[in-house]
């Protein structure tokens, strides 16, 4: 399987971009209630909330906030009915693009989604017209000098990783999701740092950008993941690092 893209591995040295703008939270909270809303409010038996209430720890969320979400999500407390809406379409240069929401507004989250896309040089596609492109995969991302090869191909093979990824002056472990969480607590319990570490959508092959075409991508995804309804977006954009050198 191809690794990871070029412009997901600088997002994650750059800093995660909701991050910067103060949204993992917001966005961390939504996920945990939605998915306690469909599976239960038992981490242990609802592994969707189990992945969220990990996320939110690594992020250090505080216990109280993480269990009003699962309270909001289980009907204890009151709070926003959010509607999952998954959107595809294409990027400058046909670049396949994946966008997760979970909005209390359709129309308006429809309406915005659509018009970021056609601003920024995309368009809209059909239900299923890139998705067939993705599959779920679990992403440990650590730094060169955090692990050696050995130690971390170790580590995927005993607990069930399917493949380590040379990156440049990354590696990528990538799992399936049910071996996710496995992986990453060895990872953690190694001592070794991680860079991101989630369950993410990997594209089967990857479209290079170059110069103004790369520079337009980057500004669709970003436009993209800034909307206050976008929970995730993925796509199978690559282009060489200098492109969005700081």
């Amino acid at each position: 399987m191809s690794g990871h893209s070029k412009w997901a591995t600088i997002k994650h040295k750059k800093g995660a971009l909701d991050a910067k703008r103060g949204k993992t939270f917001t966005r961390l909270i939504k996920e945990i209630t939605i998915a306690a809303k469909g599976g239960g409010g038992d981490p242990d038996g609802n592994p969707r909330l189990r992945t969220a209430v990990l996320a939110a720890k690594a992020e250090n969320m505080p216990a109280d906030n993480i269990k009003r979400a699962i309270q909001r999500g289980t009907g204890e407390l009151e709070g926003v009915n959010y509607e999952e809406i998954t959107f595809e379409g294409y990027g400058p240069g046909g670049v396949a693009v994946v966008v997760e929401t979970l909005t209390d507004n359709r129309n308006r989250t429809v309406s915005e989604i659509r018009h970021t896309f056609s601003k920024n040089g995309g368009n809209l596609g059909s239900t299923g017209s890139v998705l067939h492109m993705f599959s779920k995969k679990g992403l440990i991302a650590i730094e060169k000098f955090a692990a050696d090869e050995d130690t971390l191909m170790n580590i995927v093979l005993e607990y069930g990783g399917e493949d380590l990824n040379d990156e440049g002056d990354s590696w990528e472990i990538l799992t399936d999701p049910a071996s996710y969480e496995a992986v990453s607590e060895a990872v953690k319990a190694a001592g070794i740092a991680t860079v991101a570490s989630q369950v993410t959508m990997i594209a089967s092959t990857y479209t290079k950008l170059e110069g103004s075409q790369a520079n337009a991508m980057v500004r669709l995804l970003e436009a993209l993941e800034d909307f206050d309804d976008t929970q995730n977006v993925y796509s199978n954009f690559d282009m060489d690092e200098v492109e969005v050198a700081d």
